[in-house]
């Protein structure tokens, strides 16, 4: 080797490998630094060991010292920059106004049902690369969902800056997007199944509130059965609630959902809703807006500066970069307005019209619709209890011809409640978006 403190940082580390390659006929030797055999090789190489491990730890107490002074005042230690953040010339973290905006379109996309894989791919999609050049995987999207960069939480070991970075997530939607990623943990089955769940984090058990999810099953025949179990009895708590066959139960809930898409009254309502809540701004642009002004601000006071006098090499480069800035969030801000139309209450009845039209007999269409309208649903001996997203209080739903929907053969399943008509308390509420020419949905 070049010299002996490429070959260990310690006494220890050097004495021990060493002693493990002597044995097997293996001798270390430095080009550069030549030890001889004796006695007094021995003192030599051991000083040169003790310099090596005495400057890798004063250099690592160095570098500690040197970021905790930077985190102490909220700038960059030198670690991955998150994508959507660029560093400015002294260390500080500012919003990159070409990728800011694709990371809170990711944290949308999460809240409102997409997979991390299916947002790895949009922003590949797009372009977007991490900031070693990378392309965007499903562990990318994961850290992402989990930072909270996002939402101006400057952390370094125990020093906390709550407000110490600009924002890209506002708190409520960064609060959802957790709260579904627990929820998503608690049900293992569909990472693992050879079935879509579709009632997965969505199904609870009615004697003991707990979530049931997915499960598979062999017969004798080598026939397979799917449904869902309470985590109580999967686990062996103290609930004793049957299994409910996966096919019957989520025709059920999806036929509650046909009955609100044929309810036209219903949809009247709630396309005057959507009326009144696209006249609220969407969270990117006030964003966009803000830096914008952020922005030219730093160019007033550039040009104030030159006013009077000040104008130096470095005052020509800053301003040429604030007003290639200002140029990009302008773009940004003229393409998000575009991109946001305002709907008619004539396009939203039409886009409930596509819904119905598809129905329920495509997968895609199936999970579309559950994520869509469904908020929970509770599974009991005898009834079911499905609330629905919108917000006009609570109707009563009945249930028709459960009993004649496909029912397993499996001996453990729940069959159809035994009530021809029971009641079904319902509330619901949700709103849409439109997205250029395609219309897309938000769940509240």
């Amino acid at each position: 080797m070049w010299k002996f403190d490429r070959f260990a940082r310690n006494r220890y580390d050097s004495a021990k490998y060493k002693a493990t390659l002597k044995k097997n006929g293996v001798k270390v030797i430095s080009i550069t630094e030549h030890i001889s055999d004796d006695p007094n090789g021995i003192i030599l190489e051991s000083m040169l060991e003790g310099m090596a491990e005495y400057y890798s730890k004063e250099l690592s107490v160095k570098v500690i010292r040197g970021r905790t002074e930077n985190a102490l005042k909220c700038k960059s230690i030198g670690c991955n920059i998150p994508i959507g953040y660029v560093i400015d010339k002294n260390q500080f973290y500012q919003i990159n106004p070409l990728t800011a905006p694709a990371v809170l379109e990711a944290f949308q996309s999460y809240a409102e049902g997409k997979t991390m894989k299916e947002i790895a791919e949009e922003l590949n999609g797009k372009g977007i690369r991490t900031t070693k050049g990378k392309k965007v995987s499903d562990n990318v999207v994961s850290r992402m969902l989990h930072n909270r960069k996002y939402i101006g939480e400057y952390r370094y070991k125990d020093i906390v800056h709550p407000n110490g970075i600009p924002a890209i997530v506002p708190q409520e939607l960064f609060d959802k997007v957790q709260r579904r990623i627990e929820e998503t943990k608690k049900a293992p089955a569909t990472h693992k199944a050879d079935e879509d769940y579709l009632l997965t984090t969505k199904l609870f058990c009615g004697k003991c509130n707990r979530l049931m999810v997915g499960e598979s099953g062999t017969s004798h025949t080598d026939k397979k059965y799917y449904y869902y179990k309470c985590v109580g009895v999967k686990k062996k708590h103290d609930c004793d609630k049957k299994t409910v066959q996966k096919d019957w139960i989520e025709e059920i809930v999806l036929k509650q959902i046909e009955t609100i898409l044929h309810n036209n009254e219903l949809l009247d309502k709630v396309a005057d809703e959507i009326l009144k809540l696209q006249k609220k701004e969407n969270t990117t642009l006030p964003m966009l807006k803000k830096q914008y002004a952020d922005i030219q601000r730093g160019i007033d006071n550039m040009l104030d500066a030159i006013q009077q006098g000040i104008l130096t090499s470095s005052t020509k480069d800053r301003l040429e970069e604030l007003e290639k800035q200002k140029a990009e969030l302008s773009a940004q801000i003229i393409r998000e307005e575009i991109e946001q139309p305002m709907l008619t209450k004539e396009m939203i009845l039409e886009w409930f019209g596509e819904l119905k039209k598809y129905g329920v007999k495509r997968k895609d269409h199936k999970r579309r619709l559950i994520d869509l309208f469904l908020n929970s649903v509770h599974l009991f001996e005898d009834r079911l209890v499905i609330n629905f997203n919108y917000k006009d209080g609570t109707e009563a739903v009945r249930l028709v011809e459960v009993e004649n929907l496909p029912l397993s053969s499996d001996s453990t399943t729940v069959a159809a409640p035994k009530d021809r008509n029971p009641n079904f308390r319902v509330s619901v509420f949700f709103f849409c978006v439109s997205n250029g020419s395609h219309m897309q949905h938000l769940v509240s």
